[in-house]
């Protein structure tokens, strides 16, 4: 009997995980941003995964994020699987600037992120995230 599977072969480099596009900011300052962060897509679930990687092991496991849906494409259920566990996803059209993000974690409390859009160029992107930190 012939089999029609075919033989894979290894990839010469071992797979790394992207890194999330992330800039924190010295010290919490009041009213201004914690930081900066520069999403791939705008697929919040996808992209929390890359952003949590970095996040967690800063501040403590995500558990809350608040965005404003003017920008993201969301599920419509109000929690998210990230990287094992449930992260809540709170959506605020007034109040909140479509272009922040707010984290929450239960040990070290909540920060304020400038979201840099996808689609913009490296060196805006860059000054943006520069002008942040």
């Amino acid at each position: 009997m012939l089999s029609n599977t075919t033989q894979l072969r290894p990839h010469p480099e071992p797979f790394r995980p992207r890194a999330a596009r992330l800039v924190l900011g010295s010290a919490h300052r009041f009213g201004r941003p914690d930081g900066a962060w520069w999403p791939r897509t705008r697929d919040l679930a996808r992209e929390l995964g890359e952003l949590a990687d970095v996040i967690d092991p800063l501040w403590g496991r995500l558990t809350h994020v608040a965005v404003n849906p003017r920008h993201w494409r969301l599920g419509p259920h109000g929690v998210v699987a990230v990287n094992g566990h449930e992260v809540a996803v709170d959506r605020f059209t007034e109040g909140l600037n479509p272009h922040r993000i707010l984290l929450q974690s239960y040990t070290a409390g909540r920060w304020d992120l400038l979201v840099v859009p996808p689609l913009t160029s490296a060196p805006s992107a860059a000054r943006l995230m520069a002008a942040v930190a």
